[in-house]
């Protein structure tokens, strides 16, 4: 009998879809052993899973690099995340000099400084210029259409880019580069009053990202318009914003309260430690889009109606929780799990469970769910933290 070139044997030691009551079988393969293992809620659905859920979970590492010089990008939109109608993400890295060309767009951009440091630029409708560098941690947020510009600095830079649109993809962006490109040279000179010969050497096509010297001191830079700066910063350092902690961890919450720009882009940067789990919650408001930035966790989101489903996240993930639906992010792993809740509002927004029961007339909530006093005890005690510790 001939055999296929597979090696069963490799798969040896490897996990099954086998659940502990003996419900499932062996995968003799082909099979990635390596992503089931990434994936064992996936592999071994919880037998609270039911029904049908879309997809809550792609990878930055599944999509496709754009590598230029001075840097790369990459995405994740509906394009690649059906589900993820609201938000998109770039991820993106800039070498020190490496510029992200004078652009603008139709969506509002939110960023955050993952590592190194960048020098950000703009200027609004009414001519009033913003110039600052950025450090890890540090939020920049550019309203539809304000042209802005990125530059890496000495060590250079990686940052997460949000826009208030799935469908949003960065080869959608306006340039300067390439309106210039594509505009007859005669009239670029009669905008700017010089002559023809003032563009012989203007790019042919899009530049979207260059190499260029890392720039010197911002005081060097800087440019006085004669209508002032901008009312509202640009920038926010997240960092240094108070955290509310719980032995569980901690979240930092920022929303136009607190950064007034940011009117499209709601956010929190949450912290779950070891044993910690952010707690079970819905948002009231809008979808919700994550981006993992260290540690691994699960999550399972309710979809009503007996539908539910777990997912498994690690660093470089983007999960996403539809409008209303339950769910919760337990960390999983030995390290602190660090990620992003974002959300299209001007507001943060989120209705805890434990604070909704314990608000609740007692005995309506012991009727529906059939629990003891120790549960509603418990409940009376709680100060409803966003992130909760458990030693179970």
């Amino acid at each position: 009998m001939r055999k296929l070139p597979q090696d069963r044997q490799e798969f040896v030691g490897a996990p099954q879809p086998i659940r502990e009551d003996g419900a499932g079988a062996t995968d003799p393969g082909p099979r990635d052993v390596l992503r089931d293992m990434q994936n064992p809620d996936l592999l071994v659905p919880p037998p609270t899973d039911a029904g049908t859920v879309p997809n809550l979970k792609f990878s930055f590492s599944d999509t496709h690099m754009r590598l230029e010089h001075g840097g790369w990008s990459r995405e994740v939109t509906e394009r690649e995340l059906p589900i993820a109608t609201t938000l998109s993400g770039v991820n993106m890295r800039l070498t020190p000099g490496g510029v992200r060309e004078l652009h603008w767009h139709k969506q509002a951009e939110w960023s955050f400084m993952i590592y190194g440091r960048a020098r950000i630029t703009a200027v609004d409708q009414d001519g009033r210029n913003f110039i600052a560098d950025v450090g890890v941690g540090d939020l920049w947020y550019f309203p539809p259409g304000v042209p802005h510009s990125i530059q890496g600095l000495e060590e250079g830079c990686e940052f997460l880019l949000v826009f208030d649109d799935g469908k949003f993809s960065e080869n959608d962006t306006f340039t300067i580069s390439d309106w210039f490109a594509h505009t007859p040279k005669d009239v670029l000179a009669a905008n700017f009053g010089v002559r023809e010969s003032a563009f012989a050497h203007i790019p042919s096509k899009q530049v979207y990202m260059y190499q260029a010297k890392v720039p010197g001191a911002i005081a060097t830079q800087q440019i006085m318009s004669p209508y002032g700066t901008v009312p509202k910063s640009f920038m926010h350092r997240l960092l240094a914003q108070q955290p509310s902690r719980t032995p569980g961890g901690s979240v930092r919450i920022v929303d136009s309260s607190n950064f007034p720009i940011s009117t499209a882009i709601a956010a929190a940067l949450v912290e779950i430690k070891p044993g910690g789990m952010r707690e079970m919650h819905w948002h009231p408001n809008n979808d919700e889009w994550q981006y993992y930035l260290s540690g691994q966790g699960r999550m399972t989101a309710f979809a009503a109606d007996g539908t539910a489903r777990t997912f498994d996240y690690r660093a470089g993930d983007v999960g996403y929780v539809p409008f209303a639906f339950g769910h919760y992010i337990q960390n999983t792993g030995e390290q602190t799990l660090w990620f992003l809740e974002m959300f299209k509002s001007d507001r943060f927004a989120d209705i805890s469970l434990n604070q909704w029961m314990a608000l609740t007339p007692r005995e309506l909530v012991q009727d529906t769910l059939r629990v003891g006093p120790e549960l509603m005890n418990a409940l009376r005690k709680e100060k409803w933290p966003v992130v909760k510790y458990s030693s179970q």
